[in-house]
């Protein structure tokens, strides 16, 4: 039997239109809690699927409140082995203009006081140190973006993902610093869900689209409206990625 493909959905994403979900949904009861919304597991394109609201119904939870441990817990007892996670990002770098497809290859951590491990229980079993050198599945990359490129989407090949604390938008001068660290985009939700993908055996990607210029690469208060105008069309564009990879996969 085939595995599923877990999809977790970002802002803006909150749910797979063309899922046709099997039974009713409910967030799922795993020993770290219920997962952030319901995991709505079907069909999509043909293929099983099963999908997770990072953000939670209504988009409530902010990015620290997130129980990332519970949705990746979820997805793997679920019996997923690839994991599409969908993100909205600022572009920091010239390159990572509103409404491009990114399929970054690196991250740099700036969010603090997360549960960030499923291994940080001393009654919970031997200590894991994982290898992270390379945060993001290769060949789960590749997919993505020969998947974007036949879309006539032109995707950035890699990038460094930036993650920070949020809920806030980051200072100019932070992106000042995270451009000299070597960031690419910044989000606020892409740690620790990562690592915690890899601790699960997960192969785990990430799809993103920049919604906007990061702070002091744009007009300052025209952030939002900029984020609100690319929204929707980048998020379609992720769907229409699925539609064609998920079958593939």
């Amino acid at each position: 039997m085939t595995a599923p493909i877990g999809v977790i959905g970002g802002t803006a994403l909150a749910e797979l239109t063309a899922l046709e979900a099997a039974g009713n949904p409910a967030p799922a009861s795993t020993p770290y809690g219920p997962s952030s919304g319901p995991l709505v597991c079907g069909r999509f394109a043909g293929r099983d699927t099963c999908f997770v609201m990072r953000h939670g119904p209504g988009h409530r939870l902010a990015p620290h409140r997130i129980n990332y441990r519970a949705n990746i817990r979820a997805l793997a007892d679920a019996g997923c082995r690839q994991v599409i996670a969908v993100a909205a990002v600022g572009g920091i770098t010239p390159a990572m203009r509103a409404g491009r497809i990114v399929v970054p290859d690196q991250i740099i951590d700036y969010s603090w006081g997360r549960a960030h491990s499923f291994h940080d229980d001393p009654a919970g079993g031997s200590l894991d140190h994982i290898d992270f050198t390379e945060p993001y599945d290769s060949a789960l990359r590749t997919a993505i973006l020969e998947t974007a490129r036949r879309l006539d989407l032109a995707p950035a090949d890699g990038g460094v993902h930036g993650v920070t604390q949020g809920p806030r938008l980051e200072t100019a001068a932070e992106i000042d610093r995270m451009e000299r660290d070597g960031c690419d985009i910044v989000g606020m939700t892409g740690m620790p869900e990562a690592a915690l993908a890899r601790e699960a055996g997960l192969d785990y990607a990430c799809c993103a689209v920049v919604v906007n210029k990061a702070a002091g690469r744009s007009g300052g208060s025209a952030i939002h409206a900029e984020i609100e105008a690319t929204l929707t069309r980048g998020m379609a564009n992720v769907e229409r990625i699925l539609e064609q990879l998920l079958p593939s996969l």
